[in-house]
């Protein structure tokens, strides 16, 4: 069973039909949407400030959230794909957003709707990323505008097979 612990006088919140990996951590002021998975080792400490998560999120394996105490707070919106083991300290996240495996994105940046970030990209504190395109490197930089569908389609079908995989673990065994 996951750690799901109350610090502060701040107890998880967590929505419908969420799957919790064994070993992922929540921890303090943190609310998580419905339809979402929280997968191995992935730490979510809401000690220090809010961490809220929309819907149809899945923050993949190995991956922390984060904020500065009174500073910042962590914010995701709805259908958004956290890769594996990606950094989100205090930043902004709109919808339809596909993080890429190993990224980083520091405090009081905002990710606009329908973006993409490369992996391994660093997305440096204050960094508006455009809705609709895709950065990528160190420090992250648009590399190109998308259409509005093309990343919207891929962000969905990826946020639909996490919840496919996430079915494969509940009690039935995802039969």
């Amino acid at each position: 069973m996951a750690l799901v612990r109350e610090v502060r006088g701040f107890t998880p919140k967590i929505g419908k039909d969420v799957f919790l990996a064994e070993n992922a951590t929540i921890i303090g002021d943190v609310v998580i949407g419905d339809e979402c998975s929280i997968w191995y080792n992935a730490v979510l400490r809401g000690d220090v400030n809010s961490i809220r998560i929309g819907n149809r999120v899945n923050i993949q394996d190995g991956t922390v959230l984060h904020t500065l105490y009174q500073k910042s707070v962590v914010e995701i919106g709805d259908n958004v794909s956290v890769g594996h083991n990606v950094t989100i300290h205090g930043a902004k996240i709109e919808d339809n957003v596909l993080i890429g495996i190993g990224a980083t994105i520091l405090d009081h940046a905002v990710i606009g709707s329908n973006s993409i970030i490369a992996a391994n990209s660093l997305v440096l504190t204050g960094t508006i990323v455009e809705p609709n395109s895709v950065y990528a490197g160190v420090p992250a930089k648009k590399v190109k505008d998308i259409e509005p569908g093309q990343s919207k389609e891929m962000i969905h079908k990826i946020a639909n097979n996490y919840l496919m995989y996430a079915g494969w673990y509940s009690e039935d065994g995802g039969s």
